[in-house]
């Protein structure tokens, strides 16, 4: 059975298992003591006893043990000698608490006793078997019966899953591939310490009151830029060039006093960072920044440091519910880790530099000459053209022709002397060029022209007159336009107001260095710690996980329950227990590939028992021989319906109902799982070929029951399926599939719900002090995490969900990435197994013949004849109905299946009762005296 069922940590609701036999290394009472101590979640006290028959009485003491806590119910496992005749029991084992299941060791000479012990004991743990069977029991003569069994057993072949395990682990840990923290994938509270904004309800605050030092040289600082705009505002235009407006205007003076202020401003601010520039300000910080003009508000309601665990909570689900590996995540939180360390205000002084450093100050103070105009040779003609429209009059244009050009060479020489970039008392000044000369020779040339042409054409005196008023007009516009243009040139050059933009950006950088380094710093420094603590833990797991993943790789072929159970064995010997240690079942080495139970008998001519024994019996039964004993109730007819009833329909009624949902796996064993004379179960769809095989151990002739359920003779040879697995009973029938397209998915889910229930507990601690070295605890609870998972892997490929932890949880965490039990994929689709075998064999109907009776021939006579006495369990994992294919497959299932929540194992169990002279029940007075 699983090695979970264990006394230690029995399974959720299984029976506690023990084994109370002399044979057994350990003391009984310690056994006994190990089974009480086991948790039973919700109160249910479920024991199953392996006995030798001949010691029921002389462990009444034990038995009665085993109800001290309180109400129990047991199932008793008497494994008697084959020379046995009688059973002897005891008052404590009478139903409806106690029955006994008697069945006789060494039966089949082939099999050792384990391998019969074990899937049986696996069957009858199951909660709901066991307590069908203990109803059962209390429905025959003395409430002990003779178990005949038939079972079908679908797992995984080792290679198959020993991959599925390599990917689930490599799912869940992944690859370290380092990604950098978005704001916009992480909490709101998280998303405030990574853009560096400020909350909103901080939008009103006033960082930098105008009394305070910083405030005040920010004041000071734009009353200088707005002085110098001013300034700039009355010199360019006619009223700086032709009046005396702008004559006291200094705009270099101006600029300097601009220049002084902001570095004022930046020695300030500096002062600032440094004074508080530690990573984590204290509260007297406060009082050191209020005297520097900094004030500081209280948290804001968007963002506490009880929040961000919460956060750094929400924010590690959300990615691991994504689908990232753990290394993954742990890269994640280490870069949101490494994003919102505080680092101090100190390390705002290189942007500060970078603001208003002495490089972009020199810049700002920098003398740039005045140049206005245009290009000279325009200049020039231009002039010269208006020169000459002047000179047109007659006799006086050759004194107003050259007059124009002395007017636009003396505006010229005025807007030189009237320059921006000259200080009035000129101790300042950037040198300038207005191009005075190029207009004067223009407009001589010009005139002279304009003179000459004049005489020739002789205009009336009006004409003339016009002309010069025009001259003139253009003359004026084109310098006042030139002067403005050369005064806003200069000044973009200069760009005073850049300091506008400065103070802006400095004020900015003030209030993100007092919300981030001085506001936000605890939070933070708590994040940070936070998020470096969860992403180190993420790394620890994924490094278990790896070292447990090494540590029980199976090589193709060999086998993870013995590599299991050596692993135990040796951890059972440091604690100083014996093989079983209490009741614990090592899981042995019986979940192999094994041939069906069609091919168990080394000699086909064998007689048969009339309970489907194949030991042979001379004796006549009332549960009938369809295998050529002397009692046959139904004969070949019963066997030529059925098949032709479930078996001869079969690709028209029991077709696959996942068709290649699962591949082709016709290299599976060498053999198709589903069909034809290569496989080694029959084919599922009928009553396989009909070739009459003489090894058949269900009959000699025609077409047996068994043959009609697609069970097909195996030669003896491949009993152990053709490797080192040891021998099955013949009453066990195992199918291996190559795992289904849903084994690794749901593998990894489970992983990814139980690492998520292991993170909620470690919440509290990274809360309380993220800076403290992880528990260990966190470690081994991934690696019970682990085995547990691997274990439900080999009980029943992982086809029933995973135990919920004991403990209260957060109820802010997650309920968990696993799904409910009616959510999980079939186990079709984990194993790659059809669920068609064990559909026919329930709709068999109550044929004893199905079933093989645990005892031997020579016991027969022991069992009582009576047809209706016999009590018949049907049992199927409810994991095998689930599916898109499950009505049409399971219609006609008898209403009295017991569906169980978890195993590998389907088929019938009848309980065979004995003879009432067989059953001697001991009273308490008589034990003692034994």
């Amino acid at each position: 059975m699983s090695p979970r069922v264990l006394p230690e940590r029995p399974l959720p609701g299984h029976a506690v298992c023990l084994d109370l036999r002399t044979a057994t290394a350990h003391d009984p009472d310690d056994a006994v003591r190990a089974a009480l101590d086991a948790q039973r979640p919700g109160g249910e006290r479920r024991f199953l006893v392996l006995d030798t028959a001949d010691r029921l009485v002389a462990h009444q003491r034990l038995y009665e043990r085993l109800s001290s806590y309180g109400p129990a119910r047991v199932v008793c496992l008497a494994v008697g000698d084959r020379n046995g005749r009688t059973v002897r029991r005891t008052l404590t084992l009478r139903p409806p608490a106690a029955g006994v299941l008697w069945l006789f060791d060494g039966v089949e000479d082939e099999v050792p006793g384990d391998a019969v012990l074990r899937p049986l004991v696996d069957v009858l743990a199951t909660p709901e078997v066991f307590d069908a069977v203990l109803r059962a029991l209390g429905e025959v003569v003395h409430g002990v019966a003779v178990p005949a069994v038939r079972v079908l057993e679908h797992d995984l072949t080792d290679e198959a899953r020993e991959r599925a395990w390599r990917q689930a682990v490599e799912g869940l840990v992944g690859q370290e591939v380092p990604s950098g923290a978005s704001a916009e994938r992480v909490p709101g509270a998280l998303a405030l310490l990574l853009d560096e904004g400020v909350p909103r309800s901080l939008a009103g605050h006033q960082w930098l009151p105008p009394g305070g030092r910083t405030g005040a040289a920010l004041a000071a600082c734009e009353e200088a830029v707005a002085d110098a705009v001013d300034g700039h505002q009355r010199v360019r235009g006619a009223a700086g060039l032709l009046t005396r407006a702008g004559v006291d205007v200094d705009l270099p003076g101006d600029i300097e006093r601009v220049v002084r202020e902001l570095g004022r401003v930046r020695a300030v601010v500096a002062d600032a960072f440094g004074a508080a520039g530690g990573s984590r300000p204290t509260v007297e910080h406060r009082a050191v920044l209020r005297d520097r003009g900094v004030e500081l508000p209280e948290m804001p309601r968007e963002i506490t440091r009880a929040g961000i665990v919460p956060a750094l909570r929400d924010h590690t689900h959300e990615l691991i519910g994504r689908g990232l590996p753990l290394r993954s995540v742990a890269a994640r939180l280490s870069a949101l880790s490494a994003r919102t360390a505080p680092v101090g205000s100190t390390a705002r002084l290189a942007r500060l530099d970078a603001l208003c450093g002495p490089e972009r100050l020199r810049r700002l103070d920098g003398r740039y000459a005045f140049t206005a105009g245009g290009p000279r040779p325009t200049a020039f003609v231009v002039t010269g053209l208006l020169a000459l429209l002047a000179g047109v009059w007659p006799v006086l244009g050759w004194v107003l022709g050259p007059a124009v050009g002395a007017v636009a060479a003396g505006l010229a020489r005025l807007a030189l002397r009237r320059r921006p970039n000259r200080s009035p008392d000129g101790r300042t000044d950037g040198g300038g060029s207005t191009g005075a000369a190029p207009r004067l020779l223009g407009g001589l040339l010009g005139g002279l022209a304009g003179a000459a042409l004049g005489l020739f054409l002789g205009p009336p005196p009006w004409a003339g007159a016009l002309a010069l008023a025009v001259s003139l007009t253009a003359v004026v516009l084109l310098a006042l336009r030139d002067w403005t243009r050369g005064v806003d040139d200069w000044w973009a050059r200069a760009d005073p107001e850049e300091a506008w933009r400065v103070l802006g950006e400095v004020r900015n950088l003030v209030v993100t260095t007092a919300v981030h380094d001085w506001l936000f710093a605890e939070v933070r420094h708590h994040c940070s710690a936070g998020a470096g603590a969860v992403s180190r833990l993420l790394g620890d797991l994924a490094d278990t996980a790896d070292r447990h993943r090494s540590g029980t790789a199976v090589p193709p072929g060999a086998d993870f329950r013995a590599a299991t159970r050596n692993r135990e064995d040796r951890s059972r010997e440091d604690r100083g227990g014996g093989e079983w240690d209490g009741g614990e079942w090592d899981g042995g080495e019986w979940g192999e590939s094994l041939p069906p139970p069609s091919a168990r008998s080394s000699d086909a001519s064998r007689p048969r028992d009339p309970y489907g024994n194949p030991r042979g019996d001379t004796y006549g039964g009332p549960y009938g021989n369809a295998h050529g004993g002397s009692y046959d109730p139904h004969g070949d007819s019963f066997g030529d319906t059925f098949g032709d009833t479930f078996g001869d329909r079969g690709d028209d009624h029991y077709g696959d109902p996942y068709g290649d949902t699962f591949g082709n796996r016709d290299d599976l064993h060498g053999r198709s799982p589903y069909g034809g004379r290569d496989n080694p179960y029959g084919s599922p769809y009928g009553a396989g070929d009909g070739d009459g095989d003489d090894r058949d151990p269900y009959g000699s002739s025609g077409r047996s029951t068994a043959g009609a359920l697609g069970f097909s003779a195996r030669d003896p040879e491949d009993r152990h399926g053709g490797s080192s697995a040891p021998p099955a009973p013949a009453w066990l029938e195992r199918r291996h599939g190559d795992g289904g397209p849903l084994l690794v998915d749901t593998l990894v889910g489970d992983l990814v719900a139980g690492t998520l229930l292991i993170l909620d507990r470690c919440w509290a601690g990274v809360e309380r002090d993220p800076g403290a070295p992880a528990s260990p605890v966190h470690e081994q609870r991934l690696t019970e995490l682990l085995d547990d998972t691997r274990l439900r892997l080999e009980r029943d490929v992982a086809a029933s969900p995973p135990s919920r932890p004991d403990g209260p949880r957060d109820p802010g965490g997650p309920t968990g990435l696993t799904t409910a039990p009616v959510d999980r994929p079939d186990a079709a689709r984990l194993s790659g197994v059809a669920p068609d075998a064990v559909a026919r064999l329930l709709l068999a109907g109550d044929d004893p013949g199905l079933t093989v009776a645990l005892c031997g021939p020579e016991h027969l006579r022991l069992l009582s004849h009576d047809p209706l006495a016999a009590r018949q369990i049907r049992f199927v994992p409810e994991a095998m109905r689930r599916g898109a294919a499950g009505d049409d497959i399971w219609r006609g299932t008898p209403e009295d299946v017991v569906w169980t929540g978890a195993g590998r194992h389907a088929g019938i169990l009848r309980l065979v009762p004995l003879r009432a002279d067989v059953v001697h029940t001991v009273r308490a007075e008589e034990a003692e005296d034994q």
